[in-house]
């Protein structure tokens, strides 16, 4: 049975990375099911509303960061917010992409420690992090410039963990983070570019839909 999450990769019209190393692989769905699921889904359908094109980028950029409803809603009207009260003109795209890799669970998988952000979230949630020596369970942390990540001393142990330095040795972290393979640390330490970060979405869609 195809798992659900392809599923979203075939209603999105775009591979949206959610299934860590099978996304690579030729047993990705997307590979001999470029269409959405369901028995019409070969067949094309009437050109979408202006309102179904701004649904759909919206539901493309909360599925690839794994937010729900109400989370991803809450940030976009954050980010609108801050916007508008700014002196200097900023780009809105590139504030809510600043908001959504500074989470913990963004950088835990952007730093390689986990294959997508599914695992990364969860792996927070059970208490496997430290950020500056301390305990944090909170996938949403909002991380700042300087802060440190390491894995807990005792958690090393866990199989989750198991291959994790053989990994990194391959691995290049983004450039707003700084990955010590040795350690197997990481330290966020610049500003999330738009460019590198490359969002699977038309993010002026996404801020058009929460205008209405």
């Amino acid at each position: 049975m195809e798992d659900a999450k392809c599923k979203i990769c075939r209603r999105a019209d775009r591979k949206l990375f959610l299934k860590g190393e099978k996304c690579f692989s030729p047993k990705c769905p997307m590979i001999k099911k470029a269409y959405p699921p369901g028995s019409a889904g070969k067949k094309r359908g009437r050109a979408l509303s202006e309102y179904g094109k701004e649904l759909k980028e919206k539901q493309k950029l909360k599925e690839w960061y794994g937010l729900r409803e109400r989370q991803f809603s809450k940030y976009v009207r954050a980010v609108l917010e801050k916007a508008h009260r700014a002196k200097e003109a900023k780009n809105p795209a590139e504030l809510l992409v600043n908001e959504l890799e500074s989470r913990l669970d963004s950088a835990v998988f952007r730093l390689g420690i986990a294959p997508n952000r599914a695992q990364a979230r969860q792996l927070v949630s059970h208490g496997h992090f430290l950020v500056n020596g301390k305990s944090v369970d909170i996938p949403s942390f909002s991380l700042r410039q300087g802060d440190k990540i390491s894995i807990r001393p005792h958690s090393l142990k866990k199989p989750g963990f198991g291959r994790l330095s053989e990994n990194l040795k391959k691995y290049q972290a983004p450039s707003w983070l700084k990955l010590d393979k040795e350690k197997m640390e990481g330290e966020f330490v610049g500003i999330p570019n738009l460019g590198e970060v490359a969002p699977p979405a038309e993010i002026s869609s996404i801020f058009e839909f929460y205008s209405r």
